[in-house]
């Protein structure tokens, strides 16, 4: 059980009146997020994963940064620590596409695609191994009549797999849970599924499938010959690693600025630290935009109310998330288990994918608070900071979900426009173009101010 100070709201006040020391911090500024986002998404990190322990390395980072800032601690060490399930793939991830049955790479038969670049593990892929130093194994084009179909139902049912499978388009995977049981139970049976996507999109899952599943571009699919005739479409080795970790502990970092005014009611700063980690022992997803960009600019709030001068009138709360990409798993306990009483929590602001802006941004949730978001649109006119604020309605896409589930008022801001690396190995810092992040932290300043964090907010 994480360590929860007994009413500690009911002494802050006065330990705020006694002046409790914070550590200075300098203003906002570029060159620092950008070291910022460097840190996150440096090799070193392992992609904030769940591999060589990318995501207790970042959360070590973050627990220093805390620290330097002066930020109180809401338990030992601003740690939050909870478990999870995860598939991992820390070892070899292979894909190698043969001319034969027979491989002889030395004499050019065969090709092995870039992890990452070419083709990723499926979230649930299990671990295995087929086609060894010298042969392949087939995969066949799975046949959409099967969905309509009565004889081509009886074909798959009939054929034998060789140690290969079956390759299948996204939107006709999509519809193989429509099938008839012994059908699907067939094609589950093959060694290997490959998923042919128009965008390599990784993911996490917290189980683990029974076969090897990788998804590989359609573009690149496209361009190989057909070996044989017939329903073969390519002879392949493939070796996966996987490994699901089970009860993995992770953790949310949780630091505090009291309040001076009104001590016990919150306001609240998140962002996920935590990313999609590594595959293979080559490929890591840095995520700078999802979410070093957030975790940046959270420190930079964090680093202004920090400042004496900048003291705010309610307590403010900065919360980096763990394992937001497993599914909000991290959201979900804090949630379960509050270091403040949700109930005193006025507004919650997360921030996530905040490294563009030459579109503008929208605003989760701000459809559900039209008051909030008309203030945040006031705001933003005022200063001219972003080119258009959307409002979205209700959405369970990122950490403010648990939290609006429980009726806290939250929003989830993200910037819109630029690049458009998502989930993969583009995403990373030296592409990032920070376009109104400096204007995009003024607008988060005085909205905050204005909700309470200032006792002079701005209108």
């Amino acid at each position: 059980m994480p360590y929860v100070p007994i009413k500690w709201w009911q002494t802050l006040a006065l330990s705020v009146a006694l002046g409790l020391p914070l550590a200075p911090a300098t203003a906002q500024e570029m060159p620092r997020v950008r070291r910022t986002i460097q840190a996150l998404t440096a090799p070193a990190m392992h992609g904030r994963g769940y591999v060589n322990k990318g995501e207790q390395k970042a959360a070590a980072y973050l627990r220093k940064r805390f620290q330097e800032l002066g930020l109180q601690p809401l338990t030992p060490d601003y740690t939050q620590s909870f478990t999870l399930d995860v598939n991992t793939f820390p070892g070899a991830l292979n894909l190698e596409l043969s001319l034969g049955m027979l491989r002889f790479p030395v004499l050019g038969h065969s090709r092995k695609l870039r992890v990452g670049e070419e083709f990723i593990a499926a979230p649930d892929s299990g671990p295995g191994i087929v086609g060894g130093a010298f042969s392949a194994v087939p995969i066949v084009r799975f046949d959409t009549l099967v969905f309509t179909n009565p004889v081509a139902q009886q074909q798959l049912l009939q054929r034998r797999w060789h140690q290969g499978g079956l390759a299948v388009r996204a939107a006709d995977e999509q519809r193989l849970a429509t099938l008839p049981q012994a059908l699907q139970q067939h094609i589950d049976s093959a060694a290997l599924r490959l998923t042919l996507v128009p965008k390599l999109t990784a993911s996490l899952a917290p189980r683990q499938a029974g076969q090897m599943r990788l998804e590989v571009l359609e573009s690149v699919w496209n361009k190989i010959p057909s070996t044989a005739s017939g329903p073969t479409v390519a002879l392949v080795a493939v070796r996966v690693d996987a490994v699901l970790q089970r009860q993995y502990q992770t953790q949310n970092i949780v630091g505090f600025v009291p309040g001076r005014v009104q001590p016990d009611s919150f306001l609240v700063v998140t962002a996920h630290y935590d990313h999609l980690g590594t595959m293979g022992s080559k490929a890591y997803f840095p995520g700078a935009n999802d979410n070093a960009s957030g975790t940046a600019m959270l420190l930079e709030l964090a680093a202004y109310y920090s400042r004496p001068e900048n003291r705010p009138s309610y307590s403010v709360v900065f919360i980096a998330f763990g394992a937001e990409e497993a599914g909000l798993v991290g959201s979900r306990y804090f949630v379960d288990h509050p270091l403040v009483p949700l109930p005193r929590i006025r507004f919650l602001l997360n921030l996530d994918l905040l490294g563009t802006g030459s579109e503008g941004a929208t605003v989760v949730n701000g459809r559900e608070f039209p008051a909030q978001f008309q203030l945040l649109q006031r705001l933003n006119d005022k200063s001219h900071t972003l080119p258009s604020l959307a409002a979205r309605g209700r959405a369970a896409n990122s950490d403010h979900f648990p939290f609006s589930e429980r009726g806290v008022p939250a929003f989830f801001l993200y910037t819109r426009g630029g690049i458009t690396a998502y989930h993969d190995v583009q995403d990373r810092s030296e592409t990032l173009p920070l376009t109104a992040f400096a204007s995009t932290f003024g607008l988060l300043r005085d909205f905050l101010n204005t909700l309470g964090a200032s006792s002079s907010p701005a209108r």
